[in-house]
């Protein structure tokens, strides 16, 4: 084990270590390996794979979106009751307490109870965005996987499509012709990218915010 003396945020750092926003996607417009043709009978059946695929990758980020909309509004609430309780912790030496001051302890009882909410909306909030970063995970993965490779043999007599290369002479985007009216899967990759690293902006800042108030907590804890 490390025998560096503990500083505050340490375990914080620690809990939020999951909450790490995931590395950033390849850029779909960076030059993909030179295709080879693919054959006829697989090119005419290229395009309704490509798009039964981009289909169910487009569905996966909407459902990220979901998962990503319900944790920030989880992660939202729980950061204010957390910044709440902090500050009636704080108050509660000087707050009129009126015929309750004459309690035993009733001071350090308050402050004890306050703590322990601060306590539970602090893993509250830190596990909400951990569920933001594997929402964040799967927008990755799904942006990742629109393009469509033949399976198989070229000369085999059945024809499969995967979201997986096997060759590396393909490209897996039908040779760049239009996936349904006008745009390629490159267009679909780019649009995506940009999709995904809007998330991933905001989770880097939401993260931040996260640490910060854990941080906090364990310094007050500390002292």
């Amino acid at each position: 084990m490390d025998d560096r003396p503990e500083t505050p945020g340490d375990d914080a750092n620690s809990d939020a270590a999951a909450a790490t926003p995931p590395s950033k996607p390849r850029t779909p417009g960076n030059p993909s390996p030179a295709a080879s043709p693919l054959p006829a009978s697989a090119a005419r059946l290229w395009r309704p794979a490509a798009q039964r695929n981009l289909r169910n990758q487009w569905s996966k980020l909407a459902s990220c979106r979901q998962q990503w909309a319900s944790a920030s509004s989880a992660g939202r609430s729980h950061a204010t009751s957390l910044v709440n309780a902090h500050l009636s912790r704080r108050y509660v030496p000087s707050m009129e307490l009126g015929v309750l001051k004459d309690m035993p302890d009733i001071r350090d009882r308050a402050c004890l109870k306050l703590f322990k909410q601060q306590e539970l909306h602090k893993n509250k909030l830190l596990s909400a965005y951990k569920d933001m970063v594997a929402a964040v995970t799967y927008m990755v993965s799904a942006s990742r996987s629109m393009r469509c490779f033949l399976k198989g043999a070229n000369n085999s007599q059945l024809v499969q499509f995967s979201v997986g290369s096997e060759d590396t002479n393909d490209a897996g985007d039908g040779g760049g012709i239009p996936v349904f009216t006008f745009w390629s899967i490159c267009s679909f990759e780019n649009l995506a990218q940009e999709l995904v690293e809007m998330f991933e902006l905001e989770l880097s800042l939401k993260v931040s915010y996260a640490v910060s108030l854990a941080a906090q907590n364990h310094y007050e804890e500390s002292i």
